[in-house]
Parts: C-alpha cells; structure tokens; sequence
C-alpha cells in the first residue's frame, strides 16, 4: 500500500462545546501508480484528506501511513522531507514567484540550477507547450499558462506522488481539461491525487472518494480511466 489510513478524525476545537470533524472515522487504503480524484461538496473534507495523506495534517486520532512510514511516529522536519523527496503539489493558486522567470520558479523545490535539471525542465516545459516561455515572468502569462508551469515545478523533482488541491478551479474549461489531460499522462509511473468539485475533470480517474460531512460517502473503484 503506498497510503493506508485508519480510523482517522480531525478534530477542530477540542474541548469546546461544539467540535467540528473536519475528517471522521477514515478508513482507506490506496496502492498503485494511478489516477485518485476526490470529490464532494465545499466543507466535506476533500482538502482535509489530501493534506492529512500528505502529512501536513496530523490526525487527532488514527494512524495515516506512507508506504511502512506512520505519520505519527517521525518528526515534522522527517515529514518534511519525505514531502520534498517523494511528492509534487499542484494547488488552486500557482503560487510562482513574481521576480523568477517561469525556468527559476520550476527549480526552486530542488534548489539546483545546474545543466542536467536545466534540461530536464526545457523537457518538461517542451511537453507542457512552454518552452518559448522559459525566460518570461508570471505575469506575462495567462492563468493557464502560469497553472501548467506549476505543473512543471510539481514535476521536476520526479515525485512518486502528485497531489493537486482543485488545479483547475481558476481556469476555463478548455484549459482545465488541458491541464488533465497533461497530467493524466503520468499516472502509469506516479500516483495522482486531484481534490476538486467538478466531475468533469475526473473523467478519467481510475478511483472517485466522495466526500460527505467529513467521511467518505463512497468509492467509486476501478473505473477504468485511459
């Protein structure tokens, strides 16, 4: 299993009189390279299981493992690390820096600006239909532009796994399913995890956790995908 959560709950607010479960009694298990969309409506805990799965959320009670790693028995700075080496994040907001130009904003997780990673994000950026970008600033690109060198950054470390926290909410269709359609390419060698409330662009993913009030309502398993 690469994840594996038990009887997992997120608590807010403990010892006050109203508790909020951002996530409730969670059981899951997920292995394989493959395509995980997780859906539900604003508030249902789509989010909260994405970065409990991460381990920026630590459980208030249950155990979230990594592969054999349990969340809860390494430190932060070990899960750190694990986030730096093993995953790649995609979020609503691209969050490049405003003064690097898109080939900077894409090296900065690995902190390495030598001619082998150079080439590797001129690949990227090639697939990406970018690489005439490469010495522009953010904000000489269009939103969909700015979301796939995101991608690009998400990528270059060569994660194992890619969590993306609703990557197309601030784009238009055309350029929402563009963006998917990039990153499904990867699920053959990488696990890719996609909060979002819109099925559209979950058409193609292998499994669908619905989220409801913090549990999972339901999973729609082994639909198949491309």
């Amino acid at each position: 299993m690469i994840f594996k959560l038990e009887s997992v709950n997120l608590v807010y607010d403990i010892g006050k009189e109203a508790q909020t479960y951002a996530l409730k009694d969670i059981n899951l298990s997920l292995d394989g390279n493959r395509f995980i969309g997780i859906m539900g409506p604003s508030g249902s805990g789509k989010s909260s299981l994405l970065y409990t799965m991460a381990g920026f959320k630590i459980p208030t009670s249950g155990k979230v493992c990594y592969g054999e790693i349990d969340y809860d028995e390494i430190s932060s700075s070990k899960r750190a690390e694990i986030r730096r080496k093993d995953f790649g994040f995609i979020f609503q907001r691209h969050f490049l820096i405003d003064y690097m130009t898109v080939m900077e904003n894409i090296l900065v997780p690995i902190n390495d600006d030598g001619r082998e990673v150079k080439i590797k994000a001129m690949s990227i950026l090639n697939k990406l239909e970018l690489l005439n970008l490469a010495d522009k600033k953010p904000y000489q690109l269009s939103g969909g532009q700015r979301q796939k060198v995101a991608i690009a950054r998400a990528l270059i470390g060569d994660p194992k796994v890619i969590f993306a926290d609703e990557p197309t909410a601030a784009l238009d269709h055309n350029s929402a399913i563009e963006v998917m359609r990039f990153l499904e390419n990867y699920k053959r060698d990488k696990m890719i995890v996609v909060v979002t409330h819109d099925p559209c662009i979950l058409q193609n993913a292998n499994h669908i956790i619905n989220m409801l009030d913090g549990t999972i309502a339901s999973i729609d398993k082994d639909r198949g995908g491309i």
